[in-house]
């Protein structure tokens, strides 16, 4: 098993009024050879917007994006007649396909949520869009992929998300590929890494697990990859 941390602070920062950026992979003006992607998911976006702030009107194609809220609210509408406001703890999958256009915009106060884009399966798919609301716990929850309650056009992809106390332990998914993303709060050292804390994340390639635990109440969001 090949095992990179990815720390918080090289990620490129986008700031502009009312809006903090932080992007895991290139994203536009920022290339690096070395962060194209991981497995399917080609950008790996955390967003701090202010109240009313956000993404307005504007299309996309050929993708799954997929959204989960960490605090405040987030109103999504789009082409497919979607309008929904989204909380902390619920998760939106928008599937562009052959092209949709949307706007993500925060609600009454500040909204802080990870999108994550992911190369599908089928780029022409019928653009859809489907919503849940998920209770995290002190293991993996299934959001995301089978066993979860959304469905995504990418196959063998999954996102679990786990909330744990302080010493609280978690294993993460044997899979080819796994990116595990501190959201909120820090990990112990362990034998494989130093401590991470809130905007780190692990990068595991090979189908080995790997068990991580937590220094403080600590929320983690966890994509596995078959391929």
């Amino acid at each position: 098993m090949n095992v990179e941390i990815r720390r918080g602070s090289s990620r490129f920062a986008e700031r502009v009024p009312g809006r903090l950026t932080q992007h895991a992979f290139s994203f536009g003006p920022d290339l690096d050879p070395e962060r194209l992607s991981f497995g399917p998911m080609v950008c790996h976006d955390d967003h701090l917007l202010g109240r009313g702030q956000g993404f307005e009107d504007h299309p996309h194609a050929g993708l799954e994006i997929v959204s989960w809220v960490l605090a405040g609210s987030l109103v999504h509408t789009d082409g497919t007649g979607a309008a929904v406001t989204l909380g902390a703890g619920e998760c939106g999958v928008l599937t562009a396909g052959a092209g949709v256009r949307h706007s993500e915009l925060a609600g009454d106060g500040a909204t802080r949520f990870v999108q994550v884009w992911l190369t599908p399966d089928d780029p022409d798919a019928t653009p859809s869009y489907r919503t849940a609301s998920v209770e995290p716990g002190a293991g993996l929850v299934r959001v995301v992929g089978e066993g979860g309650p959304l469905a995504v056009g990418v196959a063998g992809a999954a996102l679990d998300v786990a909330r744990l106390e302080a010493g609280g332990s978690v294993t993460l998914p044997a899979a080819a590929k796994v990116h595990a993303f501190v959201a909120t709060g820090a990990l112990l050292r362990s034998s494989l890494a130093e401590p991470l804390s809130a905007g780190d994340a692990f990068c595991l390639t090979g189908p080995s697990s790997y068990e991580v635990t937590a220094a403080v109440p600590t929320e983690l969001l966890v994509w596995s990859f078959a391929a």
